[in-house]
């Protein structure tokens, strides 16, 4: 199947997921799929926006109680030529008019106060305008007020103004739940590898991919070489085979004699929906849909195969459940490829300002170019030199 057929059939492949609420936590990366209102106003009370002194009519002022932000609020009205000491954040008092800050204050001599046989009293003074540094409620968002659409990102500024707009909970689109399926003999997980084995460079890489998509993987299973171990992980009622979810296969996807998933998947009566994809590397990949519902994603076993078979179907399919579809951006090529007659070539590449510039190390079992590149250029059959798509590689958090 050529590559751009595959993509767009994988995404085609997933279904939108239902909305869920979810705690706050979890919905960062989602896009809310309803509006988000206020359910109480900011400030909720009248409420100092300076540390200093409440007051009320014209200096100076008798000062008469102190309130702090989170303490009880002063239990009377304001009269005039009376203050409270007040700290930000704090309610404002009933008939304060403005906030005195500390550093405009200078002590008032107690008029008629004081003396032998009397308690000290405290009066401030100084120039203060009307209505200053008091924040009145609702002033910044009135409740009920809608402060972002259905569609918008969740990011971590937008968690912060859900929570203090009084929620615990944002209804999004949920994340696709993904089970990796790490298969072979050969392929070892820790430590080095002895004569004739791997590391396994491919399962380390998926979580940050899928998450970067908008899934995320829910369980690593590995698997030895052989047709059972893999039809039982891949029978119905296993992870990742339900409705809604994917089971990545690695490795087995191509024709060896240990590459047993396209026999597999006849046999548990799966629906073969992208048997092999005209792309270097990466062209051994397939895609399923088991009788349960899940999409099966077989990718090569070589690393950077995996990662050009990844980026073909599992992300665009992922994207498409999630409601995350990347945008679409084009580059002139500055650098020589090599431009294959029948397949499109996936090559890692850097941005710059003359265009993407090939990194070189793009051979099948090595991540090297991928790790030096921020995109893959996407080459197609017989290029000549015109403007190529470029697919953004996933960054750190």
């Amino acid at each position: 199947m050529p590559w751009a057929a595959a993509r767009a059939l994988a995404a085609r492949s997933a279904g939108r997921l239902e909305p869920a609420r979810v705690p706050l936590q979890e919905a960062l990366g989602r896009r809310l799929t309803a509006p988000l209102a206020a359910l109480v106003p900011v400030p909720g009370v009248d409420v100092a926006a300076m540390d200093g002194y409440a007051v009320a009519g014209r200096g100076p002022w008798l000062v008469v109680g102190g309130v702090l932000a989170g303490g009880a609020p002063y239990g009377e009205a304001l009269r005039a030529g009376e203050a409270v000491e007040i700290a930000t954040g704090a309610p404002a008092p009933a008939g304060a008019e403005a906030v005195l800050p500390y550093e405009h204050t200078v002590a008032a001599p107690p008029p008629g106060h004081g003396g032998a046989g009397h308690e000290p009293v405290t009066w401030v003074d100084g120039a203060v305008e009307a209505g200053r540094h008091i924040r009145r409620r609702g002033e910044d968002i009135a409740e009920d007020a809608v402060v972002l659409g259905a569609g918008a990102m969740v990011t971590p500024a937008v968690l912060g103004l859900a929570a203090s707009l009084g929620h615990d909970t944002l209804l999004v689109r949920p994340r696709i739940r993904v089970t990796v399926l790490v298969t072979g003999d050969e392929v070892v997980h820790a430590g080095l590898p002895a004569p004739g084995r791997v590391r396994d460079a491919i399962g380390p890489f998926l979580p940050g991919l899928v998450e970067w998509a908008g899934g995320r993987v829910a369980g690593e299973t590995r698997l030895p070489d052989g047709p059972g171990p893999l039809r039982a992980a891949l029978a119905d009622g296993a992870p990742g085979t339900g409705a809604g979810e994917v089971a990545v296969v690695c490795g087995a996807s191509s024709k060896g004699p240990a590459d047993h998933l396209r026999g597999v998947l006849a046999r548990l009566g799966a629906e073969l929906l992208v048997d092999g994809v005209a792309v270097r590397p990466g062209h051994p990949q397939m895609l399923a849909r088991l009788p349960g519902g899940g999409l099966v994603v077989g990718l090569p076993g070589n690393p950077f195969a995996a990662l050009a078979a990844a980026l073909t179907l599992l992300a665009p399919l992922v994207r498409e459940a999630a409601g995350t579809a990347a945008g679409r951006e084009t580059s002139a090529l500055a650098g020589p490829v090599r431009v294959h007659p029948r397949d499109t070539r996936l090559v890692p590449v850097r941005r710059s300002g003359r265009g993407a510039v090939p990194v070189g190390h793009d051979r099948p079992g090595s991540l090297w170019g991928a790790a030096l590149a921020d995109a893959l250029a996407v080459v197609p059959p017989g290029w000549s030199g015109e403007q190529i798509e470029l697919i953004e590689l996933p960054l750190g958090g």
